[in-house]
This record gives C-alpha cells, sequence and structure tokens, in this order.
C-alpha cells in the first residue's frame, strides 16, 4: 500500500528531523551500514563467557584456586563486553527516545 500525501510529507519532516538531531546516526541509516561488528562482538562475548566458564571447571577440578578467580573474571568480562553491546555507538549514558 502506498503512502498517502500526508504520510510522505511526515516521514520527510521526521528525516530532516533526524539529520538536524543525530547527524552521524542518519549517515549511517542512509548508508545502510549499521554495524556486522554488534553481531561479532556478541558472538566474542559468548565466546568468552564460555571460555571462561570451562577454564572455571578446570579450576576447580584441578583445585587450583588462582585458575578458577582468573576464570572468573574472564567471564565477567564477557558479560560485561555482552551487556554494553547496546552502547557500542559511543553514547554512554544517553536516555532512549
Amino acid at each position: 500500500m502506498p503512502l498517502s500525501n500526508e504520510e510522505r510529507k511526515q516521514l520527510e519532516e521526521l528525516e530532516q528531523e533526524l539529520t538536524v538531531e543525530d547527524p552521524k546516526l542518519a549517515r549511517e541509516l542512509l548508508s545502510g551500514s549499521l554495524g556486522p561488528s554488534l553481531p561479532a562482538r556478541a558472538v566474542f562475548s559468548i565466546l568468552t563467557v564460555s571460555v571462561g566458564f570451562v577454564v572455571l571447571i578446570l579450576g576447580i577440578a584441578l583445585q587450583f584456586t588462582v585458575l578458577g578467580v582468573a576464570a572468573f573474571v574472564l567471564m565477567g568480562a564477557g558479560a560485561y563486553w555482552l551487556v554494553g553491546l547496546r552502547n557500542h555507538r559511543g553514547r554512554p549514558g544517553r536516555p532512549p527516545g
């Protein structure tokens, strides 16, 4: 279903407002390159947590405390990266909307 003239006009106004408010985001949307890095970072984060978990189990099995602590830190870093993906565009703390 095609847009009516009124809808088309509203869409153009929204585009202009976006360009004024956040020109970098507007350029990214127009170029279509919203970042294949997001899935890559997610995979890396999940992989880091998984490796940390395996190393933690190994540290427990070997009763090697330092290895267990290092694995826990590795898992924490992976989880931090995974949660931090929302703000990966360099706008931490910016309110939504």
